[in-house]
Order: C-alpha cells, then structure tokens, then sequence
C-alpha cells in the first residue's frame, strides 16, 4: 500500500500533514480551544453536525477521536497542549458505501472505528480500494477524507494553549466557515449598528442579512413597531438595510438584528390621544371583542372594543364603528376602546 510523506504536496495542492499554510489572502486569526470552542463543539455534537475529531502534532503525529455527546470533556482531557484541532463529521455506520466512494485515484484518508472502539486513520491511494477494504474488516463505521486541499472541508480548527490559557502555538491552516465567523463575531458588540443586504425572507417568517460576510436575522417582532403579516410586505431580498445587533451567540455563531430599534415608537404619541372620538373599520371579531383599526393605514394599530361593550353585538368585519381610545400601554402594546352611540358623537362635535 502507497503512504504519503505528510509534508508531500503534488500539483493540486494534497497534503497530509499539519504545516503551516497561509491562504492567498494571508492567514486569518488562529482560534484557540478555549471554552468558547468547546461550548461550540458540544452543541455540534448535540445537534449532529460534528462528530469526529483530529488531534495533529508538530511532529505530524495524529489521533482521531469519535466525539459523543456527554463525553466531550473526556476527550479534552485526552489532548495535548499545543496540539491543532479539526472538526469532521462523524463516522457512517455503512461501510460499503464510504468504500464505494473512494475515489479511483489520488490520496484518501480511511478513518475507521473498530470493533473494540478504537478510532484508526490511514493515508493511501483511492485506487487500493480492495487494500482498504481488508484493512477496515469488522469496522463499526468510517468515512473517507480527501487530502487535497480544494475538496477538504472540515467543519473547525483550533489550536489548544497551554496549560496556562496562552496560546502559543503559531500553527496557521486555511480557516473554514465556522473560524471566520468566530473572528468576525469577536468585532461585533450588542447595540451596534450595521448595514447589510437582504438575502433571504423564509416563508416562516425570518428575514436573513448579508453583514460583511456574515448572515445575521431579523424575526418578524423586530421587523417594525407596527404590525407586520410578513416581512415581504415591506422588505425585498437585495435591499439594504440598517439594524442594531440585539444579540450575539457565538456558540450556535448566531446574530440577531432589530430594524425597529432604530425607528420612533409611534405608540407613545397615540397614548397622546387618550379620551379622543375616532372612527375606524371593524378588522376582526373574537370571542372576547372587536377590534378595530383607528389609523387609515394598511397597518395602523388596531384596539379592542371588549366584548362587555354593547358594540359587539351588531358590528360585522368592514365595517366602522366610532370608538373613543379609553387606553394605550405602550408596554403591553394594549389599545383599549369604548365604542360611541351616534347621539354622543353629535353631542362631541
């Protein structure tokens, strides 16, 4: 069977190794595991997204480790300082199919589980598959890796500091998706404001934006003030927007915007109104009253004729009724109405 020297590197860029390598566009920050890493990683595992673990030495020495969840402190304990960490997806249980996919030619590695739970990793050429297949007999489950750099994609890197929380290791490595949103949410702070492009509105309901590489989200309650159906009612993927950062999740690596932070509350200036007559249409009934809008506009804010008022009982969906706002809590964002016989309003004007 072919082995790699894990410093070889051929025309497409395979290696093996654990050497350092700078990008084209410079190394990023190198991410430390420390215990923002490990809170990461553990909810990887919870969620099934990682389940594989690769521990790399200066010396090109490597140990595999299948990360379960509820054991991923044991594992931790198990490293060494200094070590470079990277992140897979766990192992398949179907064997014959992750040997049914190695490629025919080029270098792979086989990393495999035992029947005893020993975690194995070779490097060897795709095209002695028949080789590997006899060297993973009774494995419990594997996955192969392809060790050029264009078609390996792990899902994180880190380098453990030492036993004193410093990292010193200097171990650059071409950073995944995950490490670059680690360093970009480490400039983020909440309150801030940004700007960013809509990509996406989900049918649920959550608007996506483009933040300098990033996509953050904007729930339908931080849309706007006033009530919003669907964000598509007032957004357009492709539109640019600015928000405050609300929160900031570096374990699920999650941002939460707020267009509405930045807009006047127009609550405040209704509850002005407080004791005046207004006429409006009728937009729903329920069980416990009627509501009905009291600003001419598609999403004016609607109050609530409770069902104890008398008007309740005639009122139909459309129609207007004379109402006088009786309370608005801008907290509770509460409208309460008292609807208005037509002899008072005479009497009122």
């Amino acid at each position: 069977m072919t082995r790699y020297d894990p410093t070889d590197r051929d025309e497409r860029g395979a290696r093996t190794g654990t050497e350092d390598v700078v990008s084209d566009h410079g190394p990023g920050e190198q991410r430390p595991a420390d215990d923002l890493f490990w809170e990461r990683l553990s909810w990887c595992v919870a969620t099934g997204w990682a389940g594989l673990l690769e521990e790399n030495h200066v010396d090109n020495g490597a140990r595999w480790h299948r990360l379960d969840d509820g054991l991923i402190d044991v594992v931790r304990g198990r490293l060494a300082p200094r070590a470079q960490l990277t992140v897979w997806p766990g192992l398949s249980t179907d064997v014959a199919a992750v040997l049914a996919a190695l490629p025919e030619e080029g270098p792979v590695e086989l990393v495999w589980e035992d029947g005893e739970g020993r975690i194995t990793g070779v490097v060897a050429d795709g095209c002695e598959s028949a080789e590997l297949a006899t060297l993973v007999a009774g494995a419990r489950a594997a996955t192969a890796l392809s060790r050029y750099v264009d078609e390996r994609h792990p899902l994180m890197t880190a380098v453990l500091p030492d036993s004193d929380d410093v990292l010193r290791a200097r171990r650059w490595t071409e950073q995944t998706r995950s490490d670059r949103d680690w360093a970009f949410l480490r400039t983020l702070r909440r309150g801030q404001v940004v700007t960013g492009t809509v990509v996406v509105i989900a049918d649920f309901g959550v608007t996506f934006v483009d933040i300098g590489g990033f996509t953050a989200m904007i729930n339908i309650p931080e849309v706007s003030w006033r009530r919003v159906g669907h964000p598509s009612d007032i957004l357009a993927v492709g539109q640019e927007v600015t928000a405050e950062i609300l929160d900031i999740d570096p374990t699920r690596e999650r941002v939460s915007l707020s267009l509405k932070a930045l807009q006047e509350d127009p609550l405040p200036r209704l509850a002005e109104r407080v004791g005046e007559t207004v006429t409006g249409r009728v937009t729903r009934i329920e069980a416990f009253g009627v509501f009905v809008r009291i600003e001419e506009r598609d999403d004016g804010f609607e109050g609530l004729v409770p069902a104890s008022e008398p008007a309740g009982d005639t009122a139909r969906v459309g129609d207007p009724l004379t109402v006088r706002i009786t309370a608005v809590d801008p907290t509770t964002r509460r409208i309460l109405l008292a609807p208005v016989r037509a002899s008072a309003t005479g009497e009122a004007g």
